[in-house]
């Protein structure tokens, strides 16, 4: 069998998001970062290792996750906002309230990455019309269905490419055409769309036509989801390495689609491999 070489980037620009979970139930590191310290290092050593843009995050959205009161969601993300901020870094805050949204910008972040995309909180969208307004900021528009996510993991099944477009299309036509002039789009791989495979590879081969369907930016975050795990040999599929690897191998197809951004949790390993791939 002739295997067909994979495409270059040609030089292409692909931006590294790294993920710091301030949580104690998030699906791969919950409980490792909830201390401030450690989550401000955490921030800084993912920025030495080469992320362009740190996102703090102060609520799981896993479908075994508890929803967190606004009061505890903003004392475990601003201070290490703060402190990132000021350090120099790039950071994102990953919220679905616009509170939240708000309070982070205020102390220094400069992206609001919406896994939602403004279906959990009614008040986002013009929260994100005064904040981009405001100037220097970005909003991340993630596809999911349901207003809750009981809701969203209830109703599981892979969406395609198509449909994600036209959804998130409806979604953005409920925020201004400034807000939506300053928003990339994300697929929302695993969110409602199951742990089945094929389904959300499909998502990273079309996220260059999702990005050309809807004019803006594509961010991807296959990161240590549920349906890498499946694809994994058996005798792998609890090897945390291997699935930072099989992370890597996503973000590298995203890429190679067309995607602006690459979410992941081993910066490292993803800087390595774009250290090459960039240059195929």
């Amino acid at each position: 069998m002739t295997i067909p070489p994979m495409p270059g980037l040609s030089g292409r620009v692909v931006l590294v998001m790294g993920v710091v979970n301030v949580t104690p139930d998030s699906f791969s590191d919950g409980g490792e970062f909830l201390d401030e310290a450690a989550a401000v290092a955490r921030g800084l050593e993912l920025a030495a290792q080469g992320a362009d843009l740190v996102d703090v995050g102060g609520e799981a959205t896993n479908p075994h996750a508890a929803p967190v009161p606004l009061e505890d969601e903003l004392a475990r993300v601003l201070p290490v906002i703060r402190r990132l901020v000021a350090a120099g870094l790039r950071v994102s805050v990953d919220t679905t309230k616009a509170a939240v949204a708000q309070a982070a910008v205020d102390v220094g972040a400069s992206i609001v990455n919406d896994v939602s995309g403004g279906l959990f909180d009614p008040d986002m969208a013009a929260t994100m019309n005064t904040l981009v307004a405001g100037g220097g900021v970005t909003y991340i528009a993630g596809h999911l269905r349901g207003r809750t996510l009981a809701e969203v993991f209830t109703a599981e099944a892979p969406v395609g490419w198509r449909r994600v477009a036209a959804e998130l299309a409806d979604r953005l036509a409920t925020f201004s055409e400034t807000v939506r002039e300053h928003t990339w789009v994300d697929p929302g791989l695993g969110f409602g769309k199951g742990s089945d495979p094929e389904g959300n590879l499909d998502l990273i081969r079309h996220a260059g036509d999702l990005g050309r369907e809807l004019g803006r930016p594509v961010v991807v975050g296959p990161s240590r989801k549920r349906f890498l795990r499946k694809l994994l040999p058996e005798a792998q599929a609890a090897d945390p390495l291997a699935l930072d690897v099989a992370s890597v191998a996503a973000c590298l197809g995203a890429a190679r689609a067309g995607a602006l951004v690459v979410r992941a949790h081993n910066v490292a390993l993803l800087r390595a491999a774009l250290a090459v791939y960039t240059k195929l």
